[in-house]
């Protein structure tokens, strides 16, 4: 009686065994848009620039710069907000850039299959 199931000789049929190379290939190319991706730098101003932050790839905040006249005692709550803003809009950029990138080494594979990409 003759085995039912699996490939002959055992192995992984070509179809098969190209589809995991093309999935290694892109395992690598999506490291190194990684890689690339912490190695950026992303700034956003709010307030009309009066508040200005750089953050990193990684989603660090590197730097913040504030214009003088925005700093005023009696209304902290205003430069939290402008600080609050300016931070989020930098990490969209990083987050669209990601994005951006991921969907460039995808080509649209993810297809709407949820948990893919």
């Amino acid at each position: 009686m003759a085995k039912r199931g699996g490939f002959p000789g055992g192995g992984m049929p070509g179809n098969m065994a190209n589809l995991m190379k093309q999935a290694q290939k892109m395992q690598r190319q999506m490291e190194e848009q990684q890689k690339e991706l912490e190695s950026k730098e992303f700034t956003a101003a709010a307030g009309g620039g009066a508040v200005e932050v750089t953050v990193s790839g990684k989603r660090e905040v590197m730097k913040v710069k504030l214009a003088e006249e925005v700093v005023d005692p009696d209304d902290i709550e205003m430069l939290e907000d402008l600080i609050v803003a300016a931070v989020n809009e930098a990490l969209r950029q990083v987050d669209a850039e990601s994005g951006a990138a991921m969907s460039k080494l995808t080509g649209g594979l993810g297809g709407g299959v949820p948990g893919m990409f």
